[in-house]
This record gives C-alpha cells, structure tokens and sequence, in this order.
C-alpha cells in the first residue's frame, strides 16, 4: 500500500523551509538514515527555490507538491506553473544560471541528480515545469 501527500503552497522563499520539512516528516514512516533524510531536504529545497527563483523570478505563483511512499521508494514530483525551460540540457548543465545577479551557483539541477536516485525534468515554455525525483530507501532502513 502506498502513503501520498499533496502539498500546495505560494512560490515565496520563506515556504523552502517548509517544503523541505513536510518532506521530511513524511518520509519518516521508512525510517530512514541521517544522510537520507539530507538528501531528500536537499533535494526538495533545490527544486523549490528553482521554482521561486526562476519560474516565478520571486513574484509569486503556485507550487504543488507531490509524494508517495511504499515499498521502500519514494516518488516526489515539484510543480510550477511559471516561465518554463527553454532549453533544459544547457539549465541542467553545472554551473550554468539564469539569475547571475543573484549570485546563483547554478548547481540546483547537479545537487538534486547527486542526491536522489532519479531525476527528470518536464517543461513547457510559458506553462511550467515538473521535477520527478525518486529515491530508494537502503536495506536496513526500514524501507526493505
């Protein structure tokens, strides 16, 4: 049997902190590791400051976040409904951002492929952009 979360909340920087606990929190039915947990956080907190940051560029919009437990994996999908990709193989390259003035690192995309076990990017120009993110709880950690 499968747990699902939905999660909607206003594109603002102060709800990152949110969203990376919310995660968090549902995920604790897996017992999972320290690290685990870490990189879930991460993962989340790259995803909906990208949303804030790019799709929006801080003027507000809805994010909406998905997730389902069973089975040891853990399925998230982070919605925006903002500017879209143009051009998603150059905005995932390292390094690479649209908001230097922001003193951005660009490193968004390389953190949330390091620490889950999957990741794909969706988006439209114009209509928004969908991260799927999956991760596999460890033999051990209650998610076996």
């Amino acid at each position: 049997m499968k747990n699902e979360i939905r999660i909607e909340m206003e594109a603002l920087p102060e709800n990152e902190g949110f969203a990376r606990v919310a995660v968090a929190a549902f995920i604790t039915a897996q017992n999972p590791t320290v690290e685990e947990i870490c990189d879930v956080k991460t993962a989340v907190s790259e995803a909906v400051t990208n949303a804030v940051i790019h799709a929006y560029e801080e003027r507000g919009g809805r994010i909406v976040i998905r997730c389902s437990l069973g089975d040891g994996l853990l399925h998230m999908e982070i919605e925006d409904f903002g500017r879209g990709i143009e051009d998603i193989p150059k905005a995932m390259e390292p390094l690479f951002t649209t908001r230097p003035e922001l003193e951005r690192s660009g490193m968004g995309f390389a953190f949330m492929e390091a620490f889950m076990d999957r990741l794909e990017v969706r988006s439209e120009p114009g209509r928004g952009t969908q991260i799927i993110m999956e991760k596999k709880f460890g033999i051990g950690s209650g998610g076996e």
